[in-house]
């Protein structure tokens, strides 16, 4: 299998943090998760973040999906900013220097209950007049920052009582809800001529509604971090499931639990996801982009760079 046709490359993604409030409402013991409370002020290192952009280049990385929560100033609503947010300005400068270096740009807001601490407030609004407002002045928003962009990413993963479980304040939502505000976030997307693409999770435990329900032109990243790779692992099977039902794919490894991950998530999904449907790979290190952690993207890096070499040696 060879990937994409030749007018529409392989992506070759890599997924940053800008915004990093995404976790947990309130202050407790950070365990092995480092930065998991939201603070009032930005995590992000300039030298960590000028480092990357020229490494990404260098690694053959492609796309960069950045996850920007309340990482931005928005003009819309500039209660969301914290300390340090980047203004509009700032980010379409970052933007155009990512392009500069053959780097597309992606935006990311994570949506999902289970990470929209970032939302300040409106965490607390969900599936009400006042949210969807929000939402749609915030997509439309970022869609003009990011001058029309191929895809936006929704995140819409975890929201489930488990993943609530160190939250002060709880909302999810289930059934016929849930469904009625991912249409709606999809809706706002497509109006502003861009294409949703969110984590493929919720298929895991719903897979009737999920196939009966979520549009094929949703862009789909199924991920799995652990290093066995058959299909007694559930969430291996999902890629499979996927393919199945005709759903375009960007699977997406990690190196937050080993790494072997990357490497072994391209080689499985180069053998059970058809050419035309595999639409790239995205790498996602899960770390806030301070340099305490430059060892871990660097290292991302270099298995974007090895699993990209395989690759197009085959």
């Amino acid at each position: 299998m060879s990937g994409t046709s030749a007018d529409e490359p392989m992506i070759w993604g890599y997924l940053i943090h800008l915004g990093y409030n995404m976790w947990v409402d309130r202050e407790i013991p950070e365990e092995n998760r480092p930065y998991i409370t939201a603070r009032p002020y930005m995590r992000f290192d300039d030298s960590l973040w000028n480092d990357l952009v020229e490494r990404w280049a260098d690694a053959g990385v492609n796309m960069i999906v950045i996850d920007l929560g309340e990482g931005v100033r928005y003009e819309s609503h500039p209660e969301l900013a914290v300390k340090g947010s980047w203004p509009g300005e700032r980010l379409r400068e970052e933007l155009a220097r990512l392009r500069d270096k053959g780097l597309e740009p992606i935006p990311k807001l994570n949506f999902s209950t289970a990470h929209d601490v970032w939302l300040g407030e409106y965490a607390r609004c969900v599936s009400t007049e006042r949210y969807y407002g929000v939402c749609r002045d915030l997509i439309a928003e970022v869609l003009s920052l990011f001058d029309g962009p191929r895809f936006f990413h929704l995140g819409m993963d975890e929201e489930t009582a488990e993943h609530h479980r160190r939250h002060a304040y709880v909302v999810l939502r289930q059934y016929d809800l849930w469904w009625h505000d991912i249409e709606f976030l999809f809706e706002q997307v497509i109006r502003g001529g861009s294409r949703p693409w969110i984590w493929s999770d919720y298929v895991w435990h719903h897979p009737d509604a999920f196939f009966e329900r979520m549009p094929k032109s949703t862009m789909q990243s199924n991920w799995y971090y652990g290093d066995k790779f058959d299909e007694t692992v559930e969430y291996v099977k999902a890629y499979d499931d996927l393919e199945a039902k005709g759903y375009e794919q960007i699977p997406t490894g990690s190196n937050w639990s080993n790494d072997v991950n990357f490497e072994r998530t391209v080689a499985h999904c180069r053998e059970h996801i058809a050419p035309e449907r595999l639409k790239g790979f995205l790498h996602a290190p899960w770390h806030p982009t301070v340099e305490e952690f430059r060892r871990q993207h660097l290292t991302a890096c270099d298995q974007v760079a090895a699993a990209r070499a395989a690759w197009e040696q085959k």
